[in-house]
Order: structure tokens, then sequence, then C-alpha cells
């Protein structure tokens, strides 16, 4: 099969376009002929060395994909050769081929194309594993979601929202909040103008959020224990502001806070199948009736990944960015619906 491999840690043109045998799948493991595969700042930091992959996990990059099954072990999965999956991976995902865990595996929902399933898993089983599982969002509870435009921030947001919670979101310039907002993002608050705790309290009457999802961390903790409403609950997932950043732990006692954090990829499979339940049950009919919907900034060709990764680096999209791997990634596949997982 062809692959994008990391030939050394470096820029975004130490991808290469290699040659790599097919992947053999083990035990409980579908084998998945790729159309498409999202691109996730994970991937990135891989590129760099600053995030190896798992051990026993494929050393090239892409955390998740859609395409079709095409073997594996179906028994008792619930798919069967031939079905429209998208998939949660520990690695491999820039390939034609990947095999992976049944259970990491979901249906691609009937009114998507490859390409948009292949944004959905990295970014949905993060949210709903740290906001819903970690943090606990509750009915009624708020949100203010940190790089709101992101891949991550824009399912927050309208996982969120369609759910009934009022959610704020930051973001980096005018445009991106407009679009935060069209997203369901009660305000976009631009972080480059202004200071968004003071944004939050004014917003919540002084109140505060009650959850906050951050991928910036550094001096942002801080700040955000600052918003946070009493009994509130802070759920970091990447250290993109530096790992080291100074807290009130006055405030912390005070307020009952719970500060927290996750990382998803090195968790096993039981954990990740659980959130992909939860997903098909909470989230999928919500993509169906066209309350969550996949934000699909640009795709490349796989021979491209460089360039995709170059445009992750500039900040500049809103959404997801996707790798077209096969000819079909922006077909909308004919399909059955499968049961699992």
């Amino acid at each position: 099969m062809q692959a994008i491999e990391i030939s050394q840690p470096g820029a975004p043109d130490v991808l290469r376009l290699a040659d790599r045998p097919d992947p053999v799948p083990g035990r409980g493991d579908l084998l998945i002929r790729v159309e498409a595969a999202g691109v996730n700042r994970p991937d990135v930091l891989q590129r760099k060395g600053g995030y190896p992959p798992p051990p026993g996990a494929s050393d090239l990059p892409g955390l998740e994909v859609a395409g079709t099954v095409v073997g594996g072990d179906t028994s008792d999965s619930g798919f069967r050769v031939g079905d429209a999956v998208c998939a949660l991976l520990a690695g491999g995902g820039y390939a034609e081929l990947c095999a992976v865990p049944s259970g990491q595996c979901l249906p691609v929902p009937t009114s998507l194309t490859f390409a948009q399933a292949a944004s959905l898993p990295e970014t949905y089983f993060t949210v709903w594993s740290n906001v819903f599982d970690r943090a606990r969002l509750a009915p009624g509870e708020t949100l203010l979601v940190q790089g709101g435009a992101s891949g991550i921030g824009v399912a927050a947001v309208q996982i969120a929202a369609a759910l009934g919670h009022v959610v704020y979101a930051t973001a980096g310039s005018d445009e991106r909040c407009r679009a935060v907002e069209a997203l369901g993002a009660r305000r976009g608050i631009n972080y480059r103008r202004e200071d968004f705790g003071a944004a939050v309290l004014q917003e919540t009457r002084d109140r505060g959020v009650d959850v906050i999802l951050d991928m910036v961390a550094g001096d942002y903790v801080g700040r955000e224990i600052e918003c946070l409403a009493d009994d509130g609950r802070l759920v970091l997932i990447a250290l993109l502001g530096g790992a080291r950043g100074e807290i009130d732990f006055g405030r912390v006692l005070r307020k009952r806070l719970v500060v927290t954090g996750s990382t998803l990829r090195p968790r096993g499979v039981e954990f990740k199948a659980a959130i992909a339940r939860q997903l098909q049950a909470r989230v999928w009919p919500l993509i169906a009736a066209g309350r969550v919907k996949p934000i699909v900034h640009a795709t490349f060709p796989l021979r491209e990944a460089a360039a995709a990764h170059a445009l992750m680096e500039s900040g500049a999209h809103i959404g997801k960015i996707v790798l077209a791997v096969g000819p079909a990634a922006s077909a909308q596949p004919n399909r059955r619906e499968p049961a699992a997982p």
C-alpha cells in the first residue's frame, strides 16, 4: 500500500509518500480500505518528534479514517465486508489500508461523504470523553470552549449546543468568532482583542461557567480559574500555551473547583469502545437530524500531506483538514446501516 511516513522529525516537508506492507489485522480488528483520513494537531506533534505513538501502534501518522471494511475479524463486530465505517486509530491513518479494533469503529452516517466522516472520530471521541465523561457537563450547565474554531472546538460547540447547553467560545479573529456563533455558541470571544475571562463573567453576570474545555494551558489556567463558577471543572486536553502556569489555589478551595485533563491516544480499546457506544447513542442521531455537522475546511490529496500540515500550523482553518486517500473520498457511499458497535 501507499502511505505517508515521517522520514525524520522536522517541518512538514519531512512527510514522504512511501510503499509500506499491507497491515495484518489481529483478533477483533477490522481491515479498512481508507478513503479519507483526518489531520489533527497530534499528527503535527508526532511529525516534530514530540508525540511518539504508543507501544504496538503504527509509526505512521493519522488518528482517524473513513472507508470500507475489506476484511479482518468481523465476528461479533456488527460489521461485515463492504460496510462504510469511520474509526479512531492509535496511528496509521495516512495510508490506503489500516487495521483497527472493531469497537473503535462507527457506521458512516448516511448523509455524509467519506471525507466528512473522516473528520469525526478523533475530535468527537475527545470531546465526549472530556466534556461529558470527565467534566460531567450536566443539563442546564454552561461551557466555555477555548479554540472554538479548531476541529475540537467546532465539535464541542455543536454537540454541547445541540444538547441544550449555553456555550461560549474563544477564537482568534472576528470572522472566526462569527463562525462559532453560527455553529451554536452564544458568543464568540476574540481573545486577541479582549480578556476572555472578563467577557465570560460579563456574559454570566459574574457567575462564571460550569465547564471549560482547554487546549492552551500555560497562563490561561490561572485566568480560567477566575471565570469558573462554584463547583466548576476545568479539563485540559493540550498544552499549546505551555506546560506550566500559576494557579491561585485559594480560589480553587473557595470555589470547590476541579482541574483535570487527559490524553486519548494511549487509552485501551475497551475505553475507546465505550466512548463509541455513547457517540452512536447520543451524537449520531444529532448528525442524522442535521443538528450537528462536520465542518471540513479543506481536503488535500494524500501525497500533499505536507501542505495539509502547513495549513494546520498556520491556524487559518475553521474546522477540520482532511486527506483524500481513495477515489471515493468525496462521494456519499451506498450502504446499509450496521448495528455496531
